[in-house]
């Protein structure tokens, strides 16, 4: 055996310590909507597979799992049934999968009928895509859920094994979850399940709705600065929480994760493309413009970014259209949370007095919210750039051949005039219905667009209602579907 046997037992009783009758260590008392899904699939799997729960570095994946082992405990599951670990400790990484089931079943070797195993950075353990297959095949009373901030098998199309994992994919801390966590005072707004229902409300109720809005300016502006990652959120000092973002998240992945998963050598190029992207955040890519700046060939530009994707810092959005219109289109990146990019460039509080920069970290903060909220629907997320004077519409999501545009205008004011891409897209695609995300409180209600060949209502909402809508209505939907 690689290590003593005691020892590597005290490995694992300190990671579960309710094998000897102790609780489980201090949690958070908030669950977010990604718990119960987690917790479905360990208590009343819908279907034979494991589970990923998949999500950048210091997400909340780890408190997620041991909320999971709070409520197996709770719901009077025998303790020894319940295995938990994590791949980031180096003994662990040696022994491997195979020989850690092995230590538990030595440490309790009684017969259990039904068995739930979790197991954090599973990317880390040798070979664990074919293991977690042979797991589910052939062990069927076990139930695994493993977490990854790095997933190389999880590429656009494919978000489970061969029907033999399902995937979960955790997102930053949504809006409203942040103001859950930090405890902050919040209107009472009512709920909207879907921004679609705002088309059926009267001038009235907007105007009752965005008076109550303008007290989540100020936790908003909080929120774009600090970021959704749960324990960074909660430090009080702005500075020591960016600096602990790019200690803990960005520098981990581009220095440990790159070069231990993907074998990057590169690292100093790698660190430059992603700079280059923050300062890029939301706009369009262009590839030959960063293969110039940084003086690197583009194949290599291409896989850093396509790594950057797989270790969920960035999204990519690519143009709206068919064949050639997007192989030929540049692509457009979002960061995975608005305050990375703040933190990078150490802008601090300054990014409230940036109006452009606060644009982008607004507009990039609506686009996690409204794909956290329906990615797991297979919608299709596009930009569209086109007409007589190639406008633009921010973000493009296919409902199931339902087009539904979305324009993000932080400004003090907008008008019909300003929407001259919006307005041109639904003209030339016959949409009747679209989204207008403001800057202002009072910015709120129905807009008619000046579109040929079809009638267009636009909504604007403001982007903290926004984003605070979307947040909740994707907790609520949760609670909906354990319910049915």
């Amino acid at each position: 055996m690689i290590a003593p046997r005691a020892e590597l037992i005290a490995v694992l009783r300190q990671f579960n310590p309710w094998w000897g009758g102790s609780r489980v260590p201090e949690l958070p008392p908030w669950r977010r909507a990604a718990f119960r899904e987690v917790e479905t699939w360990l208590t009343a799997p819908p279907a034979p597979r494991a589970l990923l729960l998949s999500g950048a570095r210091q997400v909340g994946k780890t408190t997620i799992l041991l909320q999971a082992v709070e409520e197996l405990l709770a719901k009077g599951v025998p303790p020894t049934s319940i295995l938990y670990a994590t791949f980031d400790h180096p003994l662990l990484k040696l022994i491997g999968l195979d020989g850690l089931l092995r230590l538990w079943k030595e440490y309790e070797p009684a017969e259990r009928e039904v068995e739930y195993v979790l197991l954090d950075e599973i990317q880390y353990a040798k070979d664990w895509q074919t293991w977690i297959k042979h797991q589910v095949r052939f062990e069927p009373k076990r139930r695994i859920a493993v977490t990854g901030s790095a997933t190389p098998l999880i590429v656009e199309g494919q978000e489970s094994g061969p029907g033999r994992w399902h995937t979960v994919r955790l997102a930053p801390l949504s809006f409203f979850e942040y103001l859950q966590i930090k405890k902050l005072p919040t209107p009472k707004l009512p709920d909207v399940a879907s921004l679609r229902e705002l088309f059926s409300w009267t001038p009235e109720r907007f105007e009752r709705v965005g008076a109550l809005g303008a007290d989540l300016v100020g936790p908003f502006q909080d929120y774009l600065i600090r970021g959704g990652f749960p324990q960074i959120a909660q430090i009080e000092s702005i500075p020591v929480a960016q600096k602990l973002l790019r200690e803990d998240i960005v520098d981990k992945v581009l220095k440990r994760d790159m070069t231990a998963l993907y074998g990057v050598r590169r690292v100093l190029e790698l660190e430059q493309t992603f700079l280059y992207l923050c300062l890029h955040d939301g706009g369009l890519l262009d590839v030959q413009e960063l293969c110039r700046s940084l003086e690197v060939k583009k194949p290599t530009a291409m896989n850093f970014i396509e790594l950057l994707e797989h270790t969920h810092l960035i999204y990519r959005l690519r143009p709206f259209g068919y064949g050639k219109e997007i192989l030929r289109g540049k692509q457009k990146i979002y960061l995975a949370d608005p305050a990375i990019a703040p933190s990078v460039l150490l802008r601090g509080k300054a990014l409230l007095e940036d109006a452009a920069a606060l644009g982008l970290a607004v507009e990039t903060a609506f686009f996690k919210h409204v794909y956290t909220r329906y990615y797991a629907q297979s919608i299709g997320f596009s930009y569209w750039r086109g007409g007589p004077k190639n406008q633009e519409v921010d973000i493009i999501a296919d409902v199931n051949g339902r087009l539904v545009p979305f324009e993000v205008k932080h400004r003090p004011e907008v008008t019909p005039k300003m929407l001259a891409g919006l307005t041109a897209f639904c003209s030339e695609r016959k949409v009747s219905e679209a989204y207008v995300i403001t800057r202002e409180p009072d910015d709120i209600g129905l807009l008619r667009l000046s579109t040929t060949g079809v009638e267009t209502t636009a909504v604007k909402v403001p982007a903290p209602l926004a984003c605070y809508w979307l947040g909740k209505s994707e907790i609520l939907a949760t609670k909906l579907e354990q319910e049915d």
